[in-house]
C-alpha cells in the first residue's frame, strides 16, 4: 500500500473510532439545525412550534431512557457496533426496533420545531439516512446472524422506525 493511503486510511480509522457514534451524529445535527435557524425564511412553525418542540423533546428522551434501561436489565449491549447477548423485543422495542435512534431523530425534529426552521426537517431526514446506513444495517445483520428465526419474526413484526 502507497504511504499516502496508509495515512488516509489510519485517519480514517482514527475518525471512525472516535467521531463515528450516534451521539455525534446527533449533536452534529443540532449545529447544523442552529445554523439553519439563522436563516431568515417567510415559513415556519409559527405558535405551535414551541409545544411541538417541548412534545417531541419530551417522547425522544423518554424513548432513549426507557430503551437504554430496558437494554441495561437484560445485560445486553447498547454500544452500536458491540455483541448483543440478548434480543430485546419488548418494551419500547416493540413499538421500534430502534427506539433510541428514533429518540435521537425526535430531538432533532425539536430541535427544528424551536428554531422554527423547516430547513432542519431536511437534517433529520439526513439524519435518518446517516444512521440507516452507517449503524442499523450492520446491528440487524448481527441481531439476524445470532437470533436467526427470532430476529427475522421481530423484524416483521415490529417497523424498524415506526
Amino acid at each position: 500500500m502507497h504511504p499516502q493511503n496508509e495515512g488516509r486510511a489510519e485517519v480514517q480509522a482514527l475518525l471512525t473510532k472516535w467521531l463515528d457514534w450516534p451521539p455525534v451524529w446527533t449533536l452534529a445535527g443540532l449545529a447544523a439545525i442552529w445554523l439553519l435557524a439563522l436563516i431568515p425564511l417567510p415559513l415556519g412553525f409559527g405558535a405551535v412550534g414551541p409545544g411541538l418542540a417541548l412534545a417531541s423533546l419530551a417522547l425522544g428522551l423518554w424513548l432513549m431512557v426507557k430503551a437504554f434501561l430496558r437494554m441495561r436489565s437484560l445485560s445486553t449491549t447498547v454500544n452500536p457496533r458491540g455483541l448483543p447477548q440478548v434480543l430485546v423485543t419488548d418494551s419500547v422495542f416493540a413499538i421500534s426496533r430502534n427506539p433510541i435512534y428514533l429518540g435521537d431523530a425526535l430531538v432533532l425534529l425539536a430541535a427544528t420545531f424551536w428554531g422554527n426552521t423547516v430547513l432542519g426537517l431536511f437534517v433529520v431526514a439526513g439524519f435518518v439516512w446517516v444512521v440507516t446506513d452507517r449503524f442499523i444495517t450492520a446491528e440487524e445483520d448481527r441481531l439476524a446472524d445470532i437470533f436467526g428465526d427470532q430476529a427475522a419474526e421481530w423484524f416483521v413484526r415490529v417497523r424498524r422506525w415506526l
